[in-house]
């Protein structure tokens, strides 16, 4: 007996129903239920994550402080002559090491020159060391402390290190728990472009915030530094609760800026944009990235701001490349597809 061909060949619709990769269908309510016990569960992970940073505050304070540390060992000695000259009369007669001269005392930091003089002590003829006057003018960087100036501040960095770097921690968390109340509404094509484009965020926040920590926060401190200088002002003290907040929001934003490739593609993707219009607006985003990096730049000199435009405008470039390869990709494939076929 022949079988019904409708249990044979299952319908197109049930196939594409498949292929959707859509979830159950649910009601309102139900979708209500499902975003409360989300939101439950993101601000759990992002309560635990804060107390975590919150036992561990002193380590992050000392993750935090490490530009400024490198800072000030590879800028604030530029120029600064290490050694101690012994002279005697016009000739130099030594010159040592300063840790050489370090158990004679202060003086020594302040006073990189010397000259043997001969003194009378008594009967005796005594050769003593006598700083150069014109040694004294030499300037010295002091180091820069960070304090805190009212008994909350301490409390005020803590909680700012809790928030952002529970903010951090937890953020993984939040994604997937965000992922499961999102992705079973989305076909198995726009779940398969949510994971690339999370991916590919998420590898450039952190190569943002890399180099931010590594490269330009320094150069900023630095910059901000000889700009107070020049203005006439001491940068050896700075408030504690300040540089915390600074070096923070600074890596978040350079993280963020570097969602610039995401943004371009995304657009390039739902057909706003194309390669042509990117590469028409070059110019226009030169100036557009020199005026945002001299508005988002800290300490406002034009060596941070370089270093903050250059990877902006490589992005751009990057955005515009991969733009013009997606084209040749779908003028071959819409060339084959209308290509006549081959006669046997």
């Amino acid at each position: 007996m022949a079988s019904d061909p409708e249990e044979v060949h299952p319908s197109p619709e049930i196939d594409e129903e498949d292929e959707d990769g859509g979830g159950p269908v649910k009601s309102f309510l139900e979708h209500l239920e499902d975003l409360r016990w989300t939101l439950i569960k993101a601000v759990a992970s992002l309560v635990v994550a804060m107390v975590v940073c919150l036992v561990a505050g002193n380590k992050l304070v000392t993750f935090l402080t490490w530009p400024l540390r490198l800072a000030q060992d590879r800028w604030m000695t530029v120029g600064l002559d290490k050694n101690v000259t012994v002279r005697m009369g016009t000739n130099t007669a030594w010159r040592l090491p300063l840790n050489y001269f370090e158990p004679l005392g202060s003086s020594i930091a302040t006073n990189r020159s010397f000259r043997i003089e001969p003194v009378l002590l008594g009967t005796n003829l005594v050769l003593t060391l006598e700083p150069e006057p014109a040694a004294v003018s030499e300037k010295i960087v002091s180091t820069i402390s960070l304090k805190n100036y009212s008994p909350l501040s301490a409390f005020i960095v803590a909680l700012k290190l809790a928030l952002y770097g529970g903010l951090v921690l937890a953020s993984p968390f939040i994604i997937y728990f965000l992922g499961e109340f999102i992705l079973p509404a989305l076909k198995i094509t726009e779940k398969r472009i949510l994971f690339r484009i999370a991916g590919f965020g998420s590898g450039l926040f952190v190569l943002g915030v890399f180099f931010c920590y590594f490269i330009i926060a320094q150069v900023a401190l630095m910059a901000s530094v000889q700009f107070s200088e020049w203005m006439g002002f001491e940068a050896n003290e700075w408030r504690a609760e300040d540089y915390i907040s600074f070096v923070t929001k600074f890596m978040l934003g350079m993280g963020l800026s570097f969602q610039l490739p995401v943004v371009l593609l995304t657009l390039v993707k739902i057909e706003l944009l194309d390669y042509q219009k990117l590469s028409g607006f070059r110019s226009y985003w030169v100036v557009i990235n020199m005026v945002l990096c001299a508005v988002i730049t800290p300490s406002g000199d034009p060596v941070t701001m370089m270093l903050m435009a250059l990877p902006l405008q490589v992005l751009y470039e990057v955005s515009v490349f991969i733009a013009r390869i997606w084209a040749r990709q779908e003028r071959a494939a819409l060339s084959a597809n209308n290509s006549p076929p081959h006669a046997d």
